[in-house]
């Protein structure tokens, strides 16, 4: 099984930056999938980035293109979520997940398969 555990989460003022990471305890493929989800209070949880293995193609929602990027670190088993100029409306619990059947929507919540913890990320105005 895969065990994925995220950090980086705090409070954070308008404008700041913060940087996610999720680690990978077991072992990773190539063809994985690897994604970043948020849940804002009293909201669905919602796509925010992804990041193919095999071929390091990024998706992200519109509301945060030009501000976040989704990286990688292969030898540390590691993939990064930078985020810069934050917004009050990027509050909230920020997860993880993993889609190890290669699956075409990886915007979909249900395409993947593990979910790490979660780590909160507060932005105040």
């Amino acid at each position: 099984q895969v065990q994925l555990v995220e950090s980086g989460g705090g409070l954070v003022e308008a404008g700041g930056s913060l940087r996610l990471s999720c680690v990978a305890s077991g072992s990773t493929f190539i063809r994985w999938t690897m994604g970043w989800f948020r849940q804002a209070p009293g909201k669905e949880r919602e796509f925010v980035a992804a990041l193919r293995l095999s071929t390091e193609i990024t998706y992200y929602t519109d509301s945060v293109k030009g501000r976040f990027t989704i990286s990688k670190d292969a030898a540390k088993n590691t993939v990064y979520l930078q985020m810069t100029n934050l917004k009050p409306d990027d509050t909230g619990v920020y997860y993880c997940a993993v889609d190890t059947k290669n699956t075409m929507r990886s915007s979909w919540s249900r395409s993947y398969d593990y979910w790490g913890q979660g780590t909160q990320v507060t932005v105040s105005s």
